[in-house]
């Protein structure tokens, strides 16, 4: 009976209430993390910690969407309790992956300075890996990520706490809190450190499949700090250069070659990569759109290469759709929707192209019902009706989409 509120067609409104699970389905999501919790040990025991750390993160996040902010308190109480308890295991105590999260949850909740202390801590106490210590880039890149987001404007971020983060990791010594400043000197020799350890990363060929994993995930956390640390010490046009010597380099025919036959470099990891690598260039583009003036067409054209290629990835449409809303010409993305969903299976394009024509529908109706004292003067936009029916249809004719229940709950609700 967990999961009752699962099946309502209510929840698709996600009205406040609905939000997260029922309570019997969270006390029985709670009762298999715990019973899990005395079988596993070691390695598997502590992945098993970050998945139940990122379960009671997404939880929050939710509060936040819905803007619960009673909800939200009492989730952070007992989001903060299991982590700190987490933490306390003696195997927990230097997992870096954990401390990340455990910041991360503070910072959600607001408090900053709190978070801040973490990410702190974690840095100074972590063995001094810098570029070589996946763990340590990862944690430093979160963190420099948060603090970019609390910028205005890029005017003085060249002596901005995220600087001084990326520079220390550079530096591979011992991590001293910010002080207020960062040395020019120390900017220019971390670039150098950077530069070398990108160009050592692409060049290298790994050993073993599980090196190629863990060697893909570094180089995107390695791009990552470079391009951020070049956004505010250079420029936005400085960091869009890393991220495309990076993406050519892993798309080079090289590569291709080496995955026919199975050789050694990149048999299925570097696609992940590039995904990656990808993302992070679309949501600096973003950010810089948001806090200074820029123009939308390098980003409409990074994120529609990046759907073409990978069409599943919801992160991307969820940004292409947001870049869409703002023009007023929806002949382009329509024709945009249509190739991207004859050329792949994927369910999501279907998806999301019916939801950017149902928020175009909104925003037209919206738009004409303007209240005139007791009249409400409403034209029925049959147009966008029609088309949405169609795409329904379209959608569930697909192999995939007749087998999805998400789909037909959202035709049904539509139609309702």
């Amino acid at each position: 009976s967990g999961f009752n509120s699962i099946g309502h067609m209510d929840t698709m409104l996600r009205g406040r209430h609905h939000v997260g699970h029922c309570k019997e389905g969270e006390e029985f999501i709670q009762n298999v993390f715990h019973v899990l919790f005395q079988m596993f040990s070691g390695k598997e025991k502590s992945n098993l910690s970050i998945c139940w750390l990122q379960y009671e993160i997404s939880k929050i996040v939710q509060c936040l969407q819905t803007k619960n902010k009673k909800k939200l308190k009492a989730q952070g109480k007992k989001s903060k309790k299991l982590a700190k308890n987490l933490l306390k295991a003696p195997d927990n105590r230097n997992d870096l992956s954990l401390w990340k999260l455990y910041a991360y949850l503070e910072w959600l909740l607001g408090n900053i300075d709190d978070a801040r202390k973490v990410f702190d801590t974690a840095l100074s106490t972590s063995e001094t890996g810098g570029l070589k210590s996946p763990q340590l880039c990862s944690l430093s890149l979160l963190y420099a990520q948060l603090e970019v987001e609390l910028l205005e404007s890029l005017e003085g971020a060249v002596m901005s706490r995220a600087v001084h983060i990326l520079t220390k990791l550079a530096e591979s010594g011992p991590y001293v809190p910010y002080s207020g400043q960062v040395l020019s000197v120390n900017v220019l020799k971390a670039r150098k450190t950077y530069e070398h350890a990108l160009q050592d990363y692409l060049n290298k060929t790994p050993v073993s499949d599980q090196d190629e994993v863990s060697d893909a995930n570094q180089l995107v956390n390695l791009v990552g700090c470079y391009a951020l640390f070049q956004y505010l010490t250079v420029g936005i046009d400085a960091a869009v250069l890393i991220f495309a010597q990076t993406s050519e380099k892993l798309e080079a025919p090289g590569l291709q070659k080496c995955k026919d036959t199975g050789e050694n470099f990149g048999t299925q990891n570097f696609p992940t990569a590039l995904e990656a690598v990808t993302l992070l260039h679309t949501n600096l583009l973003r950010f810089h759109m948001k806090i200074s003036v820029y123009p939308l067409n390098p980003l409409r054209e990074a994120l529609t290469e990046a759907l073409k290629r990978y069409p599943s990835n919801q992160s991307l449409w969820r940004s292409y759709i947001h870049i869409q809303r703002k023009s007023h010409s929806a002949s382009k993305a329509r024709r945009f929707f249509d190739g991207v969903t004859r050329s792949t299976n994927s369910l999501e394009p279907w998806l999301f192209a019916i939801q950017a024509e149902q928020m175009r529908k909104k925003l037209i109706e919206k738009v004409q019902r303007a209240d005139v004292g007791e009249i409400h003067s409403t034209i029925p936009e049959t147009g966008l009706t029609n088309r949405i029916v169609a795409l329904f249809e379209h959608a569930i004719q697909s192999e995939n989409g007749t087998h999805c229940p998400l789909l037909w709950r959202m035709y049904v609700n539509f139609l309702v």
